[in-house]
């Protein structure tokens, strides 16, 4: 099949299409997409010629990467630095890019693709309700939704569910809540309890309230003022944190028991006990943020469960609909019986699409066989990298929990991840970009994590040729 998008044709909101068949030659269809309409744009030639699935069911995309990415500094708005790959297909844990290089996946979608890519029960769950039912809106009842709070409600601390579209909508509403819960259990005060508590390193998302929640200044700065009544506290300091919970004034205390983006930081049980008494005492209620840490990927379903600490309220997102988006709110019923008809919504949420892929996702991540293996693939994940990497001088630390990893330098860690995509496998950053973060689907097997820390090992040196400059 060739895709034509001329630089002859315009771009609108009408499509027609033409397809030419040429089964003499037994070939797939031609298809070529003429574009026209009232409000034409001007478009530059992109040619992407796609051959038809192999028998293993990768999709070869025969054409340079430049044109695609030409076109994205044209037509997108500039808000991605991205790396120079133009990824066209995926199996398992493997991906793909145009020219048809092969890359280790160990970053999936950002600790999204639970699953890997294209698991064929996902892909099921998929087409068997795009056949059926995609979206009806909040309006009306749909059977993937219930089906899925029900899920999540018996395999969690939580009575009841709200869902949203991605992880920094779950945290709006989960501000919104602590608000509300506030007013709601102290209707004779004036001015009830309206401020939260975040953390040193926190990242709870780029929406405005989510936002205001994220410690990291370049996030926060170009969008100043944000929303008031924020104090940030050092992550895991107890002393720093116990005058300023109070009464009357904390609606509630956001905090990651695994902090992804802000480093691959861990709680201590005792911080987290801590926060959870002094919330109780207080009165405010306490969030935890499991929208990177949540879902199987610390080996437990939910990385709480590790502290036997539990909240009031847990956000999710990332691995729940295994790719497709999808965020949730979880909330004990002293939570919930604050929330009234129209005091939150949403269009798209909680559709029946894309609940039934979570459906899917949570039923297997649910068995007690697949979280074993997600803890011991990450303990010998961090076994195999402290071997290959724990003498070389720029490497400070290996830690995480579960087939969450982060290797902290000594040195910027951007030219390690560039040359590891070099050699064909996808690592991400994260902290002050000092740290890799590891991240592969929890599918991922021992040989594939041996061939990932084979090559760390062998990338390292560009490190020291980094020194050198």
């Amino acid at each position: 099949m060739t895709l034509l998008i001329s630089s002859n044709a315009t771009v609108c909101q009408s499509l027609n299409f033409r397809q030419l068949v040429h089964p003499d030659r037994g070939e797939w269809p031609r298809q070529i997409f003429r574009f026209n309409g009232r409000k034409p744009i001007a478009t530059s030639c992109l040619n992407v010629d796609v051959q038809a699935p192999e028998s293993s069911g990768k999709i070869a995309v025969v054409r340079e990467s430049k044109e695609v990415m030409e076109a994205e500094g044209r037509f997108i708005v500039g808000t991605y630095a991205r790396v120079p790959v133009v990824l066209a297909s995926g199996k398992g844990c493997k991906l793909y890019d145009v020219e048809g290089r092969e890359y280790l996946d160990c970053s999936s979608g950002i600790a999204v693709n639970a699953l890997g890519h294209c698991d064929p029960d996902w892909v099921k769950a998929v087409v068997d309700q795009a056949n059926v039912l995609t979206h009806v809106s909040n309006v009306y009842y749909s059977i993937p939704q219930v089906e899925l709070a029900k899920h999540l409600v018996a395999c969690s601390f939580a009575d009841r569910v709200f869902f949203t579209n991605s992880g920094t909508e779950a945290n709006e509403a989960a501000i919104k809540f602590a608000r509300k819960y506030q007013r709601y259990s102290n209707p004779n005060d004036a001015e009830p309890a309206t401020e939260f508590i975040s953390f040193s390193n926190s990242f709870h998302g780029r929406t405005m309230g989510a936002l205001a929640l994220t410690s990291k200044e370049q996030y926060r700065s170009p969008f100043e003022p944000l929303m008031p009544g924020v104090t940030f506290l050092e992550y895991g300091n107890i002393n720093a944190t116990r005058e300023l919970i109070q009464r009357g004034k904390t609606a509630a205390v956001f905090v990651e028991p695994i902090q992804g983006e802000g480093g691959i930081y861990s709680a201590t049980k005792e911080f987290l006990e801590f926060l959870r008494s002094v919330c109780d005492d207080a009165g405010a209620l306490l969030v935890f943020d499991e929208v990177q840490c949540g879902l199987g990927r610390t080996g437990y379903l939910w990385a709480h469960e590790a502290y036997g600490v539990f909240p009031d309220i847990m956000t999710l997102a990332k691995p729940l609909a295994g790719g497709l988006p999808i965020g949730a709110v979880l909330v004990t019923e002293r939570v919930a019986s604050a929330i009234n008809y129209g005091d939150h919504g949403s269009t798209f949420a909680g559709g029946s699409l894309v609940c039934n892929a979570a459906l899917t996702v949570l039923e297997k991540i649910l068995k007690p066989a697949f979280l074993v293996s997600v803890s011991k693939k990450g303990q010998y994940f961090k076994e195999i990298l402290n071997q290959r990497l724990g003498g070389n001088s720029h490497v400070k630390e290996i830690r995480g929990q579960g087939l969450l990893i982060g290797i902290e330098l000594d040195v910027p860690a951007s030219p390690l991840v560039d040359a590891c995509r070099n050699a064909g496998l996808l690592v991400l950053t994260a902290g002050k970009g000092n740290i890799v973060r590891l991240v592969p689907p929890l599918i991922i097997t021992e040989q594939e994590l041996d061939a990932a820390a084979e090559i760390l090992q062998n990338s390292m040196s560009v490190l020291d040729e980094n020194d050198s400059k």
